[in-house]
C-alpha cells in the first residue's frame, strides 16, 4: 500500500459457521488463534516496557489516575453535582484499563481511539473544576442545550478563553486523535502500520515505536486526570489522602522527567 492507494484481496467462500473448528471452551478456533497471538504480543509489550525507565513511569501515573478515581468514587455523598464528576472519573478509570490492554495486545489504533475519549471527558472535568455551576447545567440540560454550551469544540473554547490560550493546542491535540484514530481516513491508515513506511496490516502488531506513542500519551493524560479529580476531592475527607500523596509524588518525578524545565500543569 503506498499513498492513497488500498490494495485489498479476499476470498469468496462463503462459510458455515455451524462447520467451523471450535475450541474446548466453544470459541472458533481462529478467534482462539488471535487471542492467543494477543497474549504474546503482551508479554512482548511489556519487556519493552520493562526496559524502558520513561515508559514505566508512564505506566505509574497511569495507575496513580485510576487509583485516584476508584478512591473518589467511594466518597459518599448526597451531591448530585459531585455524583457526575464520580462517573465522569469512573469513565476515565474504565477508558484507561481498555486502551493499555489493547495497546499491550497491539491494537494501538483502537487504543488511542479510546484515549481521544479520555481527552475529551478531562477537558470537560477541566471545565467543571473552573466553574462548577455548569455541573448543574450540563446535568439537566436537553441535547439542544448540551450541544451549544459544552459540545467538545464549545468545551475547548471556553478552556482557551478561560486560560488565554491561542495556540488552540487543545483542538490540534484533539484533531490529531481524530484523524489517527477516531475517523476514517488516509491518516488512519499510518496506526495499522509496523513500519512508517511500510504497509497497512490486519489484526493486531506489536513494535516499539507505535507502543511508545500510546503509552506516552496515555501517561500524559493520566496526569490531567490526576489533576482534575483531585480538583474535587473534599480536603476534608482523610480516606483520600494516601491516593492524593502517591499521585503527587509520582506527578513531580513525570514533570521533572519529561518537562524539566515547566512545570506547570499540562494543558
Amino acid at each position: 500500500m503506498r499513498e492513497a492507494t488500498f490494495s485489498l484481496k479476499g476470498s469468496r467462500k462463503r462459510y458455515d459457521y455451524r462447520k467451523m473448528t471450535k475450541d474446548q471452551n466453544g470459541m472458533p478456533l481462529n478467534l482462539a488463534n488471535l487471542h492467543s497471538g494477543e497474549e504474546q504480543f503482551r508479554k512482548k509489550a511489556l519487556r519493552i516496557i520493562d526496559g524502558d525507565q520513561r515508559l514505566r513511569l508512564h505506566i505509574v501515573v497511569v495507575e496513580d489516575a485510576m487509583d485516584l478515581t476508584d478512591n473518589f468514587r467511594q466518597y459518599d455523598t448526597s451531591d448530585e453535582d459531585l455524583k457526575v464528576v464520580q462517573v465522569l472519573g469512573m469513565r476515565t478509570f474504565n477508558a484507561f484499563g481498555a486502551s493499555l490492554k489493547l495497546t499491550l495486545s497491539g491494537y494501538h489504533q483502537n487504543s488511542a481511539l479510546i484515549l481521544r475519549d479520555v481527552l475529551e471527558t478531562v477537558f470537560l472535568l477541566n471545565l467543571f473544576a473552573g466553574d462548577r455551576d455548569r455541573i448543574g447545567r450540563w446535568r439537566h440540560a436537553d441535547k439542544k442545550a448540551r450541544m451549544k454550551e459544552f459540545s467538545p469544540v464549545e468545551v475547548r473554547k471556553a478552556l482557551d478563553a478561560r486560560d488565554g490560550f491561542i495556540s488552540k493546542r487543545r483542538a490540534e491535540m484533539y484533531e490529531l486523535f481524530s484523524e489517527l484514530a477516531g475517523h476514517p481516513n488516509m491518516k488512519s491508515a499510518w496506526m495499522m502500520r509496523p513500519e512508517k513506511d511500510g504497509d497497512a496490516v490486519i489484526g493486531p502488531f506489536m513494535e516499539a515505536t507505535a507502543l511508545e506513542a500510546v503509552i506516552s500519551e496515555m501517561g500524559r493524560l493520566a496526569i490531567q486526570v490526576g489533576e482534575q479529580i483531585i480538583a474535587f476531592f473534599p480536603t476534608y475527607w482523610t480516606p483520600g489522602l494516601p491516593s492524593r500523596a502517591t499521585f503527587a509524588q509520582h506527578k513531580r518525578e513525570w514533570l521533572s522527567t519529561f518537562y524539566p524545565t515547566a512545570r506547570q500543569e499540562i494543558p
